[in-house]
């Protein structure tokens, strides 16, 4: 089994380049076939959505939506906090492709099966 890597992932358009750093450290992990999943909460629940990663672009980095798509394609996960998703109103219906509500205890187990967090704060 590869390496296991989850990256958190806390805000959304409002603060681009946090947005999309996590999403970058993840892309270069899935492409070096480790297994990699952005968990994303607070705001950021928003990029998983449909359309959410559009528009969030900062100069010197790619744009979100186009690394995104590049992050699935390399076999990237996206999970959405789903404590976060419902005061938000978002359901399985409002979720990107390749995006997946999960509960707490999916990350607590992940992580207690070996994956190593990494935050970015």
């Amino acid at each position: 089994m590869s390496q296991s890597l989850i990256f958190n992932c806390t805000s959304g358009k409002e603060n681009p380049e946090r947005a999309i750093l996590p999403f970058v450290a993840a892309n270069v992990a899935a492409t070096a076939g480790l297994d990699a999943t952005v968990v994303c909460t607070v705001e950021a629940v928003w990029l998983g959505t449909k359309g959410g990663a559009d528009g969030v672009v900062k100069e010197g980095l790619p744009p979100l939506a186009t690394l995104l798509d590049e992050f699935r394609q390399n076999g990237g996960k996206v999970w959405l906090c789903g404590a976060c998703t419902k005061p938000r109103g978002i359901t399985d219906q409002h979720l990107a492709p390749g995006a997946t509500i999960v509960g707490a205890a999916t990350i607590v187990e992940a992580i207690a099966n070996g994956t190593r967090p990494i935050a970015f704060a």
